[in-house]
């Protein structure tokens, strides 16, 4: 499942930002916005966050059943 990197892409490509301004508006360095879009899973929590809060979003736990679609 890459619903976390598919989210960030399309956002960033609305907000009509490059990697490089995109990683400037939020704070965080280019890498941490590579990683997020390529679906890399050793990221930092806090630093993750900090790029969902431009889009009003945190990361948190949900069901797995929600995730899956599986009833």
């Amino acid at each position: 499942m890459n619903r976390l990197p598919e989210f960030v892409k399309t956002r960033r490509k609305q907000l009509g930002l490059t990697q490089e301004q995109f990683a400037e508006k939020a704070g965080v360095a280019l890498t941490v916005i590579r990683k997020i879009e390529q679906g890399k899973e050793n990221l930092s929590l806090a630093k993750v966050n900090h790029v969902l809060l431009l889009f009003g979003h945190v990361l948190g736990p949900i069901n797995n059943n929600d995730a899956t679609g599986d009833s």
